[in-house]
């Protein structure tokens, strides 16, 4: 790759040295529109040649440690995944999201009647959704949520996703399994970012990020992951690109980036750890800002202390099918079935499931 890519440099330093109308059938255009035509080919050329990441790591993982969280649509992707397979995972955090099956596979549904509408969803009609579904099979049977802890999180300012919304996620789990240990957080005075422990104005910033001298990966953890829980100094594990192409399943296309992110604390190397999946937001993929959320969101010391691998899947953005944002499917755009066990992107992550040895 690196040879042709000095090729390919080569080459374009030559184009650009040559004057109009100078070698054997040269365009006579400008340098100017001629520069911009090679900056493309090189572009192209550079990206026709990058390698694909590995894959995931052989580790050990503990299949009654398996948690997830998530912010805004990563939070509704949560929900969804949490009760499709309600048997595994053991704990959920959803942050400014809203109820499961809200949108109701419509997207106009979900922005008019998901993010701040007048008034709540409606409470009976997804429950009825689903108790039908987990009949159907289509998620996990409801008594998998038994024991299971919840942790919902909406801050004051958020005026992106109403309090009301958020709230209806907890109330659903309420009605679908008294035996849910459900804890709702809605005292922050913060808005629609995710809170960092760093202190500042809490303003988000261009990865939604919050210096907020509030730790709320930290919180995550203590909620539903280890309550005993405690921070590492920093972060001294490894943090991971790996190839997600080959986790998806011929025909169901998931929308996700070619590259996601993986945190191994060194412990998890040798030794079984658990697992925690942490779904961003929309505009939060590494393909926008890089990996401000995968270093710096802060469950990567948590994760060091408390011997648990952490999992970042990446949604990528897309026009075909309409997914600008890199938002996680919680409308519909990769099929009906998105939020069932046969959904592209839980299919994709059930296969990644089982790379660790975790049966779902």
């Amino acid at each position: 790759m690196i040879s042709l890519f000095h090729h390919a440099l080569s080459l374009a330093r030559l184009r650009l040295a040559l004057p109009a109308g100078a070698g054997a059938g040269a365009p006579t255009q400008r340098p100017r529109l001629r520069a911009r035509f090679v900056v493309i080919a090189l572009v192209a050329a550079i990206a026709g040649c990058a390698e694909p990441d590995a894959p995931l790591p052989s580790l050990k993982i503990d299949a009654t440690r398996v948690s997830v969280s998530g912010i805004s649509s990563g939070a509704y992707m949560a929900h969804q995944v949490h009760l499709a397979f309600s048997s595994t995972i053991d704990g959920a955090a959803l942050i400014a999201g809203g109820p499961y099956g809200c949108a109701q596979g419509d997207l106009q549904t979900a922005l008019s009647h998901c993010m701040h509408p007048d008034q709540a969803p409606e409470l009976a009609p997804l429950n009825d959704a689903v108790r039908s579904r987990a009949a159907a099979g289509q998620i996990d049977v409801l008594s998998g949520l038994d024991g299971d802890r919840v942790w919902v999180m909406h801050g004051r300012e958020d005026k992106i996703v109403s309090a009301a919304v958020t709230a209806a996620s907890a109330d659903l789990y309420r009605a679908l399994s008294p035996q849910v240990a459900v804890t709702v957080d809605a005292d922050r005075d913060f808005g629609h970012v995710f809170a960092t422990a760093a202190q500042g104005d809490c303003r988000a910033d261009d990865a939604h990020l919050a210096a907020c001298g509030f730790d709320l990966a930290g919180e995550v953890f203590k909620q539903v992951v280890d309550a005993d829980a405690r921070p590492a100094a920093q972060a001294t594990g490894e943090l991971l690109a790996f190839d997600q192409r080959p986790y998806a399943e011929d025909g169901h296309d998931p929308v996700l980036a070619d590259r996601g992110y993986v945190y191994v604390p060194a412990q998890c190397r040798d030794h079984t750890c658990g697992l925690h999946v942490a779904f961003h937001g929309c505009e939060m993929q590494a393909d926008r800002i890089g990996t401000r959320f995968v270093a710096e969101a802060g469950y990567n010391r948590w994760a060091d202390g408390a011997g648990v691998v952490v999992l970042y899947p990446q949604a990528r953005s897309s026009l075909m099918p309409l997914n600008p944002k890199a938002c996680w499917d919680w409308w519909g755009y990769t099929g009906r079935d998105y939020d069932t066990r046969d959904g592209a992107q839980l299919r994709w992550l059930k296969r990644v499931f089982a790379q660790f040895g975790i049966a779902v």
